[in-house]
């Protein structure tokens, strides 16, 4: 029997006809040792010009939804011309590109007249990009010989919640139905080349998987179906020490664990969501990074074991786009203070990056995503400050999180000495420090403007 693996393409792999070619001859060349199935995200950024399209209808601007929907049919149209030699296949599948993206205007119109956008019908527009991008990748096989098969997720058989925008799978469903429908496909020695981010509830409407989940779909087939490993194309060599705009000697890591990749995921590693890891990890499926444009290089490996040769730390991770947070309570009152904070984020379904506590109880502060800032402020002033009859709420907006991660730091004596000495000669003060508990992971805050220099020292520190 031989090996299957998962192959997803992202957005960059897909960005026009020439790349979806390049990509398909991947997939062609690489059916002759193994099997495959073949995951597809929308081509560029045309899920962003989706978004714009359900924007635009829900403020009534019919004109200006149509004109993008228009603009992304002969895009598509372009890219198939690109993509698909065979002339019969490519009528196939120009013709499904324009049924869609008719069908699209539709919505759009309705929409505009209704000055509406549910979130169902936000799934909706949403899901076009990859129905379309998928289909193009299905032609170009086609071409190549290769017997595809094009599904949408609900079709493979992922099936969801009805939290529209970000669905969850109805596990073991789910997983019975693409072990059924796609084990079926590759027993009869066809390639399933299924949508990403794509899925269906119960009652078989569309829904998507939220941020990543291209990625998400490609592990949830390899764990129902057992794959040997998942390869998720993108367009770096691997997953970075540092990000290389900031960190000149910034270095690929060759391999990482999944509580790493978790850690890392956290702070935003570029092409890498938390959930997209759950599924792997839990059969202990390799997940590989890998370059596109360069697919001779090895990629990164995300795996139940570590490259213990980078030594202590594996990367040093930040993100600006965040705002710190500090109340503080009378000292009587504070054993409530934590939980009252807590509780307002909860309510408001806010996820902190970082909670730091006094000792003493009477303070917490907490980093949370900048664009949830004002709403959470608001909730803290009425649910906490107000009801306190007293304390102080301090916002600061113009920080930064830094995330310095590594298995090799379990045990090991003296790394948050080394950490914050390094960032101290460089003259920078850190507000706020936080480590969990799996020591994994040594996060602190400094404001923005320090937040390269910090990130460069740290590295310098301990990668090099």
């Amino acid at each position: 029997m031989r090996e299957l693996q998962v192959w997803k393409f992202g957005g960059t792999s897909l960005g026009n006809g020439e790349l979806i070619r390049n990509a398909a001859k991947l997939v062609a060349e690489a059916l002759r040792t193994r099997d495959l199935v073949v995951v597809c995200s929308a081509m560029g950024h045309t899920t962003d010009r989706l978004m714009a399209v359900a924007d635009a209808a829900s403020k009534g601007d019919a004109q200006k939804a149509i004109e993008t929907v228009r603009e992304l049919r002969e895009e598509h149209l372009k890219a198939c011309r690109e993509a698909v030699d065979d002339v019969d296949v490519r009528r196939e599948v120009e013709s499904f590109v324009t049924a869609r993206t008719e069908e699209l205007e539709k919505v759009a119109t309705s929409a505009s007249l209704l000055r509406e956008v549910t979130e169902r019908t936000r799934d909706l527009i949403a899901s076009f990009g990859e129905r379309l991008s998928t289909k193009i990748f299905w032609g170009a096989l086609r071409s190549m010989g290769v017997d595809a098969v094009y599904l949408e997720g609900g079709e493979a058989g992922i099936v969801t919640d009805d939290a529209f925008g970000n669905a969850n799978p109805l596990m073991p469903l789910t997983a019975q139905l693409l072990r059924e429908r796609l084990g079926k496909l590759l027993s009869d020695g066809k390639v399933p080349v299924v949508t990403g981010y794509i899925a269906a509830n119960r009652d078989g409407v569309t829904t998507t998987l939220g941020r990543g989940g291209s990625d998400y779909t490609a592990t949830l087939i390899a764990y129902s179906l057992d794959a040997k490993e998942v390869w998720l194309w993108t367009d770096v060599d691997g997953m970075m020490s540092a990000d290389p705009r900031v960190v000149r000697t910034a270095k690929v890591l060759r391999r990482i664990s999944y509580e790493e990749a978790v850690e890392m995921a956290y702070f935003g590693a570029k092409g890498l969501q938390i959930r997209t890891i759950l599924p792997a990890k839990e059969k202990g499926i390799p997940i590989r990074i890998k370059n596109t444009f360069n697919p001779g290089a090895e990629g990164t490996v995300i795996c139940d074991s570590t490259d213990k040769e980078m030594g202590v730390t594996k990367a040093v991770l930040f993100t600006r786009n965040v705002s710190m947070l500090t109340v503080k309570g009378d000292v009587l009152k504070g054993g409530a203070l934590s939980a009252r904070v807590l509780a307002v984020l909860e309510q408001l379904k806010v996820v902190p990056l970082m909670i730091s506590q006094s000792v003493s109880s009477a303070s917490i502060s907490v980093v949370l995503p900048r664009p949830m800032t004002d709403i959470v402020v608001r909730g803290l002033e009425r649910e906490v400050i107000g009801e306190l009859g007293g304390g102080e709420l301090e916002v600061e907006r113009d920080v930064a999180a830094i995330a310095v991660i590594g298995e090799g730091m379990k045990g090991t004596p003296g790394v948050a000495s080394r950490v914050f000495t390094a960032v101290a000669e460089k003259g920078i003060n850190v507000r706020m420090i936080a480590q969990g508990s799996s020591e994994l992971n040594i996060s602190f805050v400094v404001k923005e403007r320090d937040a390269d220099e910090a990130v460069r020292a740290v590295h310098e520190a301990f990668i090099g």
